[in-house]
């Protein structure tokens, strides 16, 4: 989808069956982590561009996740290039599941409780190289029923770990 001179990805897919299979999905915790490569100053990335990427399938979805991490950028000291070479390229990915409680009682269809849990990455990228330089990534429950709310969730718990947020000070 182009909004403007900037593209934006967002792939939702969903891979059940191996989470089911392997029963692991169940275990995995919720959380948000931050990856950076070593001797990158986040603080000194000013200015990011969306890179292309694959398109989303839902565009009110990806629409809310450009949004979002537009907010986000914006908040840890970021703005979008107009012109020129950005100091980074921004681009995400997000994926759902379904978690099954294995060690919840099956109800009376012999169903176990599922939980919809959104995964997003956001990988800022060197402009020439390509080469990520910083990498978040959250695991949280979403709710179907309120995309928006969980979109914005799942960014604002994203970026709680930025590192210049988590720097000693």
């Amino acid at each position: 989808m182009i909004i403007g001179k900037s593209f934006r990805t967002f792939v939702l897919v969903i891979p059940i069956a191996a989470a089911l299979a392997t029963g692991a999905a169940a275990q995995k915790k919720y959380g948000a982590t931050a990856k950076v490569e070593k001797n990158v100053d986040v603080a000194a990335m000013k200015s990011y561009k969306w890179t292309p990427g694959r398109p989303s399938t839902d565009k009110d979805i990806d629409g809310l996740i450009v949004a979002a991490v537009d907010r986000q950028l914006e908040g840890v000291g970021m703005k979008a290039a107009t012109a020129g070479q950005p100091d980074v390229l921004a681009t995400y990915y997000s994926v759902t599941r379904t978690d099954v409680d294995i060690k919840a009682k099956p109800d009376e269809k012999g169903l176990r409780p599922e939980r919809t849990v959104g995964s997003l990455v956001v990988a800022l990228l060197d402009p020439s190289s390509r080469k990520p330089l910083v990498q978040l990534r959250v695991d949280q429950p979403v709710d179907r029923n309120n995309m928006e709310s969980s979109v914005n969730g799942l960014v604002t718990e994203l970026f709680a770990v930025y590192p210049t947020k988590t720097a000693k000070k």
